[in-house]
């Protein structure tokens, strides 16, 4: 596969990508150049810096990383910044890898040490809690602690423990400030499989009706979710690791081992060895490859190879906020037209849950990354000629991993699917483009995942019920006043707003008025994810209602047309006339937006961007990101 062989669209992205970003690519990659050095820049430090730096460490390590006594020269020192806790699933099996890491990169012939921790909330516990309103904000939290860990000059490369949500493109956008240093991501794998996702699904339906108990959805819930690992079904969290790996941030196939396998043991150490071996410092006569900054990595090939993935798989459309703030950090301007651009030539390869009764075992099961990168590089979908962690080349990540009597070795992975309900070739894809549009129209931009929602339901057309927060929608639904066509417009939900919460709780009460007959969409500035299931939900609507967007105008009653067919969004009310409405409603003020320590994130309330630059508060200005974008136009 070389570059001739490229899907012209998606080489046509990459150049577009590419020929906007030049300026701030240009000026973020001389930034990194500047800050690499050939040795460590802690031997630069002052004296007394430098022996605070080390102070902690065993005699051994004291002098290795001075560069003194019987080990020789210098040895690269690699920080561990990790997202551990033990009351989420997916982080908890975190807890011993810093003392793994620490041994294997001893025996790689470095030194590491915990640098620091970042802060990890779970989107599924806050579910319609105050603490959702912080969690968009958590992944600039994160991005801050990690540039709090690795800010000391004494690194020369970097681990990085995490998995959920926010936490990941948090970690990557923090280790783009110091893209001089050779980074590797580190995984903590899947749950094992549990109550299937449908079952699950049905008995929260069920709840919403009343026709079952809070002890029976519990049961169900705690059956779903049941050991360590990242929850199996194909949301966010899952998404982030399957882009991770290819990014090229991942080692080959580490991204959907089991916690407690063998092989989850002998991949992390791997990552310890390989990071050690790709910094500055690495021995290039016995090395695959030497010296590997993520700078190199995250290029525009790399982030539209992460679009691309993105969409083959149906994955969260959280990631249309979290690719275009990673890019951003990286000096790339990325924007939601490249994604759809991108998704009329991606086809559909991915059933998982929410879009199928698979999860993410199931995937792996399948074929799993190795048979997805390998088939959609076949199919022209990728870049091959990429920079990773593992080396030169995404062919690498053909391979999957295994144990040869106990050591770690890589394979060609399987070149068929091993299950096609699952996972399907480029040339048999279950549809033909990757589910994930762009609508436009007098209510603004917004993102709709349809790779869940079935073909009937593309278009709704139907009175507008709106709401400013999911207590007045459930209120409405609970007293039967939905029992109708509706597209419920849920406003002030944007990240200026309340930090753009995810809105799941609505899900199975709009899946009950969708079962019962009834044309059901769902518009709003606010967020759903990868969970959003069956129903056609028009979200990240920008311009925010809390930035004077039109939703702020829309009316009980206005007819709204939700069409995923020909990307539209519209408020059928003349243009002068909706023009001239007053806005209603309003979003918190400051006084309001208090407790659960919301107060202490009124900051970055204030200076967020909007979604469709990623609603970040951290990285690129936003000016210089959205005069870029509108330079070179599709």
């Amino acid at each position: 596969m070389n570059e001739q062989t490229t899907h012209p669209t998606v080489a046509a992205v990459t150049e577009r990508i590419a020929r906007r970003s030049a300026p701030a690519r240009s000026a973020y990659l001389d930034r990194v150049r500047a800050a690499a050095s050939e040795r460590p820049v802690r031997t630069q430090l002052g004296c007394a810096n430098f022996a605070h730096g080390f102070a902690a460490c065993g005699v051994e390590d004291k002098l290795a990383l001075r560069g003194t006594g019987p080990q020789g020269p210098v040895k690269p020192n690699i920080a561990i910044v990790s997202a551990y806790n033990d009351m989420l699933s997916a982080h908890q099996p975190l807890r011993d890898y810093p003392e793994q890491l620490k041994t294997a990169v001893a025996a790689a012939g470095g030194v590491a040490q915990f640098a620091g921790g970042v802060p990890a909330m779970c989107d599924g516990i806050t579910q319609g809690r105050a603490g959702m309103e912080l969690s968009l904000f958590s992944r600039d939290v994160v991005a801050m602690a990690a540039a709090v860990a690795l800010a000391h000059d004494m690194f020369d490369g970097a681990l990085m423990l995490g998995v959920c949500d926010k936490i990941v493109p948090g970690l990557v956008i923090g280790a783009l400030s110091f893209g001089n240093l050779p980074t590797v991501f580190v995984p903590a794998g899947p749950m094992s499989s549990g109550l299937p996702n449908k079952e699950k699904a049905r008995v929260r339906q069920r709840f919403a009706e009343g026709k079952a108990t809070r002890e029976e959805l519990l049961d169900a819930e705690a059956k779903a979710y049941h050991g360590i690992g990242t929850c199996t079904f194909y949301g966010t969290a899952n998404t982030n690791q399957l882009l991770m790996e290819v990014l090229g941030l991942h080692l080959p196939g580490a991204s959907f081992v089991h916690p407690d396998q063998p092989l989850r043991a002998a991949l992390t150490d791997a990552a310890g060895a390989r990071v050690a071996a790709t910094t500055a410092l690495g021995d290039p006569d016995t090395l695959v490859r030497a010296y590997t900054p993520i700078a190199d990595i995250v290029d525009e090939k790399a982030i539209v190879n992460a679009v691309v993935a993105l969409l083959a798989t149906g994955g969260s459309t959280n990631l249309t906020l979290h690719l275009v703030a990673i890019a951003a950090a990286a000096g790339i301007t990325l924007t939601w037209d490249d994604f759809a651009e991108l998704s009329t030539v991606v086809p559909l390869l991915a059933r998982m849950y929410p879009n199928g009764p698979a999860d993410i075992n199931h995937f792996h099961a399948a074929g799993g990354t190795a048979f997805l990168v390998g088939t959609l590089l076949d199919g022209g979908l990728l870049h091959p000629d990429v920079q990773t962690v593992a080396g030169p080349g995404l062919d690498r990540y053909r391979q999957e991993p295994y144990l040869d009597e106990g050591r770690l070795a890589w394979r060609d992975g399987p070149a068929k699917s091993l299950d096609t309900e699952v996972l399907r070739p480029h040339d048999d894809p279950f549809a033909p483009d990757g589910g994930l549009r762009m609508l436009h129209g007098n209510l603004g931009r917004a993102v709709i995942k349809v790779s869940a929602v079935s073909p009937d339901h593309h278009t709704v057309t139907a009175p507008a019920r709106v709401f400013d927060g999911q207590a007045e929608f459930t209120a409405a639904f609970e007293a039967g006043e939905l029992d109708h066509d509706v597209v419920a417009v849920l406003r002030y939900q944007g990240p200026r707003a309340n930090g753009m919460p995810e809105l799941h709780k609505l899900i199975p009460a709009l899946g009950v008025l969708q079962d019962r007959g009834h044309a059901v969409a769902l518009v709003t500035d606010g967020r759903l994810s990868g969970a959003s299931g069956k129903i056609p939900a028009a979200i990240h609507c920008t311009p925010e209602a809390a930035a004077g967007g039109p939703l702020a105008k829309v009316r009980d009653g206005d007819v709204v047309t939700v069409d995923a067919v020909t990307g539209t969004l519209v408020i059928a009310v003349d243009d002068a006339e909706f023009a001239a409405r007053p806005a209603t409603g309003a979003a918190p003020t400051d006084t309001q937006w208090v407790g659960t320590g919301r107060e202490l994130f009124a900051a970055l309330r204030g200076s967020v961007g909007p979604a469709d630059l990623g609603a970040a508060t951290v990285g690129t200005p936003l000016d210089h990101v959205r005069d870029q974008a509108a330079e070179v136009a599709p």
